[in-house]
């Protein structure tokens, strides 16, 4: 029986789904949802038909994805969020790029050892649970930034729809029931009070987020600097600091959005446009695929032994570099040129051999001279005008640090896990961190988020992206490889089973149930081991491929409830 709940609270999930019993087979020819003017894809389709709706209105790409991310916040909080950050990378028709970096930052009050005891040891939980774990939110920041240098609708007329959406709340479906019983136990060690997530909701119930609703129809009227400086941002530090964290009204005060350069280098006939520092995914996207220019992969054929070699060994190696070289570029030195030129990478793989596997123990940074010191959600947008954005936003950990502001309506990241709480000692993720990305006032923290856009022949070719922390850069690589290589269709691309190697720990991640059989044998033979988790889910890629008569096919990750919707 359905059930309709009225909820003056409302909410932001950030869920990992365990299912994966139920995961098709890829078959070969499948196209996407083909569209001729546009096309969204994103993590829900109440968010798709949102941003979409925006474009027929006459809104840009820019317009769309301000009331995608938005819609995000309400239909997929999971991810999607008020309460984080996240970056986006653009293409206008005419060629123009860029990228904005609209990421968390620690608060004034951080420091380097704030979550180490008195013997120098990390105390459990503290970067990921509660109100500790918390960086400075930068959607609204980012939002507002696009709207200024890129948009063209009025912002209220861009949130409208998503407050009404709000207002009349989101089905839930079986994976989000599947996500929300899983943390029960944790939002309930998080918060103080009940919160809205501790009901017994099942698949068809629908959610109504008025608390959500009254917060985005505040910053509809008053812009911005309501969430920065205004009421919100009252509530929102009190909130805060009344749990025990350290953000404080001048914290939100002080944040700012930045534009930044995107990382821009060439693989085969593709110019490829990913986002820099403080992402780690354009640097390292660039040295796995430089790494690989030089094989054959289309002879070896898609994950055959000798692919996933090839690949494993070079995301081996770039992930060696990031764990020591990459961090917030205002703050550290980053050799971005020498890591992705060919010069450098050219003696990355001289050890590699396919008679045996590397040991990441013999693995390390290159020798780079330096004169200064995995949840998330992705959404790729073309209008009919031409232009393309991929976006990438994140609370970091499912639901983010668990920490829920009733009176606002949203989750609270726990991006502050994402720093090197101690150099050395591994992330949620398992990602190991130096010196480059230790915590400091106003940092922003390391990520793996690669919003990317792919041109070929100078003209839109592609533009993708994933969460999946750890995860996303891999992920990325292979659905690119999956269509410039392998030929696959965008959705053929997206659906293709993934695998993972992030230096440390040294095994391969592989999606269960997936791989033939003999070609893991030959992989464990020749020394690989091989993690082939129940749970284990490689991302849920969101992409848009241009096709030869210039429509678009969206191709939405079946692994979650993506939907790619387009006109």
């Amino acid at each position: 029986m359905l059930r309709f709940y009225c909820i003056s609270l409302s909410l932001c999930l950030f869920i990992a789904c365990k299912k994966t019993s139920d995961r098709p087979k890829p078959i070969n020819g499948n196209r996407g949802v083909i569209a001729e003017h546009a096309m969204v894809v994103s993590a829900r389709s109440e968010a798709s038909k949102i941003g979409v709706d925006i474009l027929k209105k006459g809104g840009n790409a820019f317009d769309a994805m301000i009331a995608t991310e938005l819609a995000l916040a309400v239909s997929y909080p999971y991810a999607g969020n008020l309460g984080g950050g996240g970056f986006m990378v653009y293409r206008k028709a005419n060629g123009d790029i860029g990228s904005i970096d609209y990421r968390e930052k620690a608060p004034l009050a951080a420091s380097k050892n704030m979550y180490l005891d008195e013997k120098g040891n990390i105390i459990p939980e503290k970067s990921t649970l509660g109100a500790m774990a918390i960086g400075v939110p930068g959607t609204i920041a980012g939002v507002f930034e696009v709207h200024d240098k890129l948009g063209s609708l009025p912002i209220a007329t861009i949130l409208k729809p998503v407050i009404t959406l709000a207002y009349k709340g989101v089905v839930v479906s079986q994976k989000q029931e599947n996500r929300i019983k899983h943390y029960q136990s944790s939002f309930r060690k998080a918060n103080k009070d009940s919160i809205v997530f501790d009901f017994n909701w099942e698949t068809g119930d629908t959610i109504t987020y008025t608390a959500l609703a009254k917060t985005l129809e505040r910053i509809s009227k008053n812009g911005r600097d309501e969430f920065y400086k205004g009421e919100t941002a009252k509530i929102l530090a009190k909130f805060i600091q009344n749990n025990g964290g350290m953000i404080s009204e001048a914290d939100l005060s002080k944040y700012e959005a930045k534009w930044r350069d995107p990382i821009t280098f060439s693989y085969d006939d593709l110019k490829i446009i990913s986002m820099g520092p403080p992402s780690s995914g354009g640097v390292c996207l660039a040295q796995i695929l430089k790494m690989l220019e030089p094989f054959p992969l289309d002879e070896y054929g898609h994950n055959t032994v000798k692919t996933i070699q090839a690949i494993t060994e070079a995301e081996r190696r770039a992930y060696a570099d990031r764990s020591f070289y990459l961090g917030d570029p205002d703050f550290v030195e980053i050799p971005i040129k020498t890591l992705i030129s060919d010069s450098y990478l050219s003696g990355r793989m001289s050890n590699f051999s396919f008679e045996k596997a590397t040991l990441s123990e013999d693995v390390s940074h290159g020798n780079i001279k330096i004169i200064e010191s995995m949840e998330t959600t992705h959404y790729s947008i073309v209008d009919q005008f031409g232009n393309a954005i991929a976006a990438t936003t994140t609370l970091n950990g499912a639901y983010g640090s668990k920490l829920y502001c009733a009176e606002l309506g949203f989750f609270l990241n726990n991006e502050m896990d994402d720093f090197s709480s101690k150099p050395g000692v591994p992330n949620m993720f398992g990602l190991i961190g130096a010196e480059a990305n230790s915590i400091a006032p106003e940092k922003r923290m390391l990520s793996s988020m690669t919003p990317t856009i792919v041109e070929k022949n100078g003209q839109l070719y592609m533009t993708l992206g994933t969460p999946g922390g750890a995860t996303i850069i891999t992920s990325v690589l292979q659905t690119i490889l999956n269509v410039h290589e392998f030929d696959m269709t965008m959705q053929n691309a997206v659906n293709a089973p993934r695998f993972h190697h992030q230096w440390l720990p040294d095994h391969i991640l592989m999606e269960p149930n997936s791989f033939d059989r003999s070609v893991i044998t030959q992989l464990e033979n020749l020394g690989y081991k091989i993690n082939e988790g129940e749970s284990i889910i490689l991302g849920k890629v969101d992409g848009i491929l241009v096709l030869e008569d210039n429509s678009y096919e969206g191709g939405a990750d079946y692994r979650g409830d993506d939907t790619a919707i387009g006109f």
